[in-house]
């Protein structure tokens, strides 16, 4: 029952990017369907419409295996060795240099919002 409910609930999840991706097209704009799908379960997770339990064990689910959706671009970019090694080291520093970027703006947004959480939380 648990994996049903964790497959309905990623199917869900499936759909808002579906949603987003519709949006994108019909709306002409540059934003990732994806993108806009989770802005759209953003808003409504804040408005309440869908509560976090509903979406809860297959998001979780999702983010546990995320590791295996790096897999097919891992292996894709096995067919483009000589672009490999001849330009490696630039693909190198760009991963490293974005990948600090990542890091460093998770790390100050978190810090931002656990500010105005305790804020939130004291008054």
């Amino acid at each position: 029952m648990k994996v049903i409910l964790a497959a309905i609930q990623i199917a869900i999840l499936y759909g808002f990017s579906l949603v987003g991706s519709l949006l994108s097209h019909w709306l002409h704009i540059d934003i990732p369907g994806s993108i806009l799908g989770l802005i759209l379960l953003f808003i409504l997770l804040r408005l309440k419409v869908i509560r976090v339990e509903w979406l809860e064990r297959g998001g979780n689910w999702l983010i546990a295996n995320l590791l295996l959706f790096f897999i097919p671009p891992a292996v894709g970019v096995l067919s483009y060795q000589h672009l490999m090694e001849t330009k490696g080291e630039y693909f190198v520093l760009v991963i490293a240099l974005s990948t600090v970027l990542v890091m460093v703006s998770t790390g100050l947004v978190t810090e931002f919002l656990s500010r105005v959480e305790r804020r939130r939380r004291a008054n």
